[in-house]
């Protein structure tokens, strides 16, 4: 199939690019920075051809053009925090008023809720705390995989595994073993942000860097724990920069195969501190777009409807994406920097279909559950 080109200009270099890339081939830095510059609807449909290049043969022979979802929540165990990273409202000191650590208590009745609706899952994330020990971890991790066995537990970024490292001055690997042994399932790709050290310096600088995110993944891959990809843009990096991102989930890709998905997302800045120039929907697909292009050996592009919208997230799954994410019955986060979109199960199938695709149910490493 050739793909059809709306260039004007007669280059027969750009032509190329855009065939090999309509056909599937692997693109380098200075290709997707080409590509990055298309106008915003052919670089739309050579991300929607390779969502169905990535998809082709899912799902049992079910076809191409089902987009999944999940049922989950996102709880946050404590919002203590000592990286202080400026582009995050959620954060607070253990001096703070608002400051907390979840009780169990608290903790089994949002995971009942949960269940109630038909969730699989909870998504596990919070602050650096650097009071509590591992066994309170652990602890928690036996807690609901005991009470729970049926819920699959998506917790712990990579920074927060960083962290740990120093606070319990133990090796990593025995450390996501031992979380891994207590119960938890597989690892979200939070605290990603631009895998760029000098951006890292300028919006996180007391977190983990680059390589410690990506060592983070290594490990975890490696003992068996799948993982998420993510990129948080639209603040202080160049576009150079967020493909320098992109190549390096590329390679990690490539050595471990323990990625499940992709997922993008801009900068929130409300009651932040990071002074940026927000970004609009046109960047937000465009770059959700050359993700799916670069990341040739991802299966799965995650639209960021909790960001973006209802409406911006269902445009997503013509520019790369094929899930919608989590229905996200709980969202602490974002939603601190001013971002407050909410949608259950019905919106979502709803959204799906109106596109026409077929809307499915879907667990943690992308196994079709209706």
């Amino acid at each position: 199939m050739m793909y059809a080109s709306s260039n004007r200009c007669g280059d027969a270099s750009l032509d190329d690019l855009l065939q090999t890339t309509w056909e599937g081939a692997r693109i380098n830095p200075a290709e997707a920075l080409r590509l990055y510059r298309l106008p915003i609807e052919e670089l739309g449909a050579l991300a929607d051809r390779r969502r169905q290049l990535a998809k082709a043969g899912a799902y049992s022979g079910r076809g191409n053009e089902i987009v999944t979802y999940i049922v989950d929540r996102n709880i946050n165990y404590t919002n203590i925090c000592n990286v202080y990273c400026k582009f995050c409202a959620f954060y607070r000191t253990e001096k703070d008023d608002e400051a907390y650590i979840i009780s169990f208590d608290e903790l089994d009745q949002k995971i009942e809720e949960t269940i109630a609706l038909g969730g699989t899952q909870i998504l596990m994330q919070g602050g650096h705390h650097p009071g509590l020990s591992k066994q309170w971890y652990l602890d928690l991790l036996s807690h609901i995989k005991t009470r729970f066995p049926q819920v699959n537990i998506h917790g712990f970024s990579p920074s927060e595994f960083h962290h740990f490292r120093i606070v319990f001055d133990e090796p990593l690997e025995r450390i996501i073993s031992d979380f891994k042994a207590a119960g938890l399932g597989s690892i979200p790709g939070g605290g990603g942000e631009i895998l760029v050290d000098r951006v890292r310096r300028r919006v996180s600088p007391l977190k983990a860097m680059s390589d410690d995110w990506l060592e983070v993944m290594d490990v975890a891959h490696r003992l068996g724990l799948k993982s998420s990809a993510t990129m948080m843009f639209g603040h202080v990096e160049t576009v150079e920069d967020r493909i320098e991102h992109l190549e390096r989930l590329r390679a990690q890709q490539d050595k471990t195969k323990g990625f499940t998905a992709f997922i993008g997302w801009t900068f929130q800045a409300e009651h932040t501190k990071l002074r940026a120039p927000a970004v609009g929907a046109h960047e937000y697909l465009r770059t959700q777009a050359l993700a799916r292009i670069y990341l040739d050996n991802f299966e799965n592009v995650q639209s960021s409807w909790v960001t973006q919208g209802l409406e911006l997230g269902q445009v997503a799954l013509k520019f790369g994406a094929n899930d919608l994410g989590g229905i996200m019955i709980e969202e602490n986060v974002v939603s601190q920097a001013g971002t407050t979109h909410r949608m259950n199960v019905e919106d979502m199938r709803r959204l799906i279909a109106d596109l026409g695709y077929e809307p499915h149910q879907r667990d943690n490493w992308y196994h079709l559950l209706n």
